[in-house]
Formats: structure tokens, sequence, C-alpha cells
């Protein structure tokens, strides 16, 4: 069965999120990052969410997680919860 591995960071609008996106990217550390923004309980790690496998997160967040490539940043990604950055770190097929 498929796993993988992700973190995120979880705003309330696609304008912050587009915004730590671009600090991201300009070679801000994503782990401080969501520490210092997201609103998910994971921010204490980091954003670090562990190993999970499909249809254990929203169907959104999920297709990203499951086609994506490995520690590129993708998002924003609406959901019901808000918008969120996911870089999946590890993926097993």
């Amino acid at each position: 069965m498929a796993r993988a591995t992700a973190r995120h960071i979880l705003v309330s609008t696609e304008a912050k999120c587009n915004e730590l996106k671009a600090a991201i990217e300009g070679a801000a550390d994503f782990a401080q990052v969501a520490k210092e923004n997201s609103t998910c309980p994971s921010s204490r790690q980091g954003g670090d969410l562990g190993s999970f496998g499909p249809g254990q997160m929203v169907k959104e967040f999920d297709t990203v997680v499951f086609s994506a490539p490995l520690n590129v940043v993708q998002g924003p990604v609406k959901t019901q919860f808000g918008y969120h950055l996911l870089e999946v770190t590890s993926r097993q097929d």
C-alpha cells in the first residue's frame, strides 16, 4: 500500500499562502515558516504530518501528496480547513 510523509502549512487566506510560498522559495526555512505561521497543531513540529496512506487526508490534500514531485513546495491547495502549502518528503508506492 502506498505511504507518504509530508509537511504542510495551513493559513486562512490564499494571499497569505502565496506570500509564505514566495518566502520559502526565497530560501526561508519551511519548518520555521510553519512554526511561525501555520494554524494547524502540526506547526509545533515544523508542519510535519508523519506517515500516512491514501484516504487518510482530505481529497484535495491526497491528490497532491500522491502525485507531486518530492521536496517541491506545492500550493496553495484549498480545502475546507483553509489554504495549504504542501511538501512531500517521501513516498512509497
